[in-house]
């Protein structure tokens, strides 16, 4: 006897797992995010197939454009088992912001993509709006973004960031290598902690010894570690157009992944090399208790933290206390930290590394 094939129920996309009606209602939500960090330049209406900027209206009349992608790393996983997500969406701007400031230049607008295995939108909201509060620390406007919705590809409760941010500077402006000379000067700019690199040591720590994230930081006892680890990533918009509105500004080292080691080297030539005195400033218990706790060698702290600096910037010696006072009428702690010499051997020189950090 011939058997009929069975019916088959139709399928919806919601079915596969995909909620259309979720996105719709969380672009809803996010537009006055995006409102709030409008500039000259920008329409932040959300909605279309591209974001639109008018670097005329901007400001700008013969202007080079420069552009940084960048996620924030394994910081997603600790902010997620800790249920802190605000706080990624400014270390998302930052990380790009801050790589567009070291090249002279001024962040303009940003966009976001936010990709989950099933849309949250009381998370998604959360991350979004604190993108949003970054763009508007930045100095840059939230003009668009893409939501992706990918079950099978991501864990349920997972989603992954990524952010793209442009900005100009007028030709001729732009920093690069030869501008740095010998003599020159480096003052330091203070981290907010890990800031946003460094975290799949930091989580295999936690693993390792078992540490509780919402217990007391033993470095801090008046808030918990989660709070202590995840506080978002400075962003320095205000302090390098002080900096580069007061005078003569050699260079801007973004310290990221690579740290103090690997960034410093990557803003002068070849002929040249940094001298940094670590005791100039009392070093932040955090990154004390992080070399203690996991055994780091001075060069393993080093090369994989900030260490309590966010931001390098050079200047002529002359210009220096001018360059300082700009930048701390700001508000942002800095001080001067080395200078720049003829190189001899290594590219840069922690000294006092050790006794800072003891």
């Amino acid at each position: 006897m011939e058997k009929k094939d069975s019916p088959k129920s139709p399928l919806t996309y919601r079915d596969a797992g995909v909620d259309i009606d979720a996105g719709d209602a969380l672009v809803s939500t996010i537009k006055p995010f995006a409102k709030k960090t409008m500039r000259a330049g920008a329409s932040p209406d959300l909605g279309g197939f591209g974001g639109l900027f008018d670097l005329k209206a901007a400001g700008f009349e013969d202007p080079i454009m420069v552009a940084a992608t960048d996620g924030v790393g394994t910081k997603l996983e600790l902010a997620q088992q800790a249920n802190m997500h605000h706080g990624l969406g400014i270390d998302l701007v930052a990380m790009c912001a801050n790589d567009i400031l070291a090249q002279g230049a001024m962040p303009l607008f940003f966009l976001d993509y936010f990709a989950t295995g099933h849309l949250a939108p009381k998370v998604a909201a959360e991350v979004i709006e604190g993108i949003a509060d970054g763009c508007i620390e930045a100095g840059c406007a939230l003009i668009g973004g893409e939501t992706a919705e990918m079950p099978g590809i991501y864990p349920a409760g997972s989603y992954d960031l990524a952010g793209f941010c442009v900005g100009a500077a007028e030709r001729g402006s732009l920093l690069h290598k030869d501008k740095v000379s010998e003599g020159d000067k480096v003052i330091a700019l203070a981290s907010s902690g890990v800031h946003a690199n460094g975290f799949s040591l930091v989580r295999k720590l936690i693993e390792r010894d078992g540490l509780a994230l919402m217990a007391p930081a033993p470095f801090a006892p008046s808030i918990s570690l989660a709070e202590a680890l995840l506080a978002p990533t400075r962003i320095y918009t205000d302090a390098v157009k002080a900096a580069l509105e007061a005078g003569n500004i050699t260079s801007v080292s973004h310290i990221t992944g690579g740290g103090l080691i690997e960034n410093p080297p990557r803003v002068y030539s070849d002929k040249l090399a940094m001298r940094l005195d670590m005791t100039t400033r009392p070093a932040p218990a955090l990154f004390k208790w992080l070399k203690q706790e996991a055994g780091l060698s001075d060069f393993e702290l080093a090369r994989t933290f900030n260490c309590g600096i966010g931001l390098l910037i050079t200047t002529p010696a002359q210009e220096a206390e001018k360059i300082l006072a700009a930048i701390d009428a700001t508000g942002e702690p800095c001080w001067l930290i080395g200078d720049v010499h003829a190189r001899e051997d290594e590219a840069i020189h922690l000294d006092n590394f050790t006794q800072a950090f003891s």
